[in-house]
């Protein structure tokens, strides 16, 4: 065989392993009952759960558990997931910035011990949020005739 084919198995060969790895780390999305089932089977592979913050009459959030000073890698909370299932869900990271300002959340983790302990939190904020936002950005305008 020449050099240049053993080269492109090579580059094949590694091309195939990065899809594979890429592949076993996917999640899917899922329901907080459907993250317990998976569970219950030994099933532990990361799944994303979205989900919005119960919060009382003055727009406070319930549920909400953090104290930096005891720990500030323990975060806790609730969340209602899209089929109106409340769950407790532990963060072993500090407190997202503007988690309270949070209209929906999507969590990766997985379920141990009837707590969903999640690894990552995407916070999705408001509209009226990005509109303060886009009006502090300044305008740029870019020269398209140049």
């Amino acid at each position: 065989m020449k050099k240049a084919h053993i080269l492109a198995i090579t580059v094949i060969a590694v091309a195939i392993g990065i899809i594979m790895s890429a592949a076993g780390d996917a999640s899917v999305y899922v329901s907080f009952k459907e993250a317990r089932e998976r569970a219950a089977d030994g099933n532990l592979t990361k799944v994303h759960v979205v989900g919005r913050l119960p919060r009382d009459g003055q727009q406070n959030i319930l549920g909400l558990e953090y104290n930096p000073t005891l720990d500030p890698n323990y975060f806790a909370f609730t969340l209602v997931d899209t089929n109106r299932i409340a769950q407790r869900v532990v963060y072993f990271n500090p407190k997202p910035q503007d988690f309270d300002k949070s209209e929906q959340v999507v969590i990766t983790g997985a379920m141990r011990n009837n707590l969903f302990v999640a690894d990552k939190i995407l916070l999705k904020c408001p509209p009226s949020t990005w509109r303060k936002i886009s009006r502090a950005l300044p305008l740029q305008l870019t020269n398209t005739t140049a």
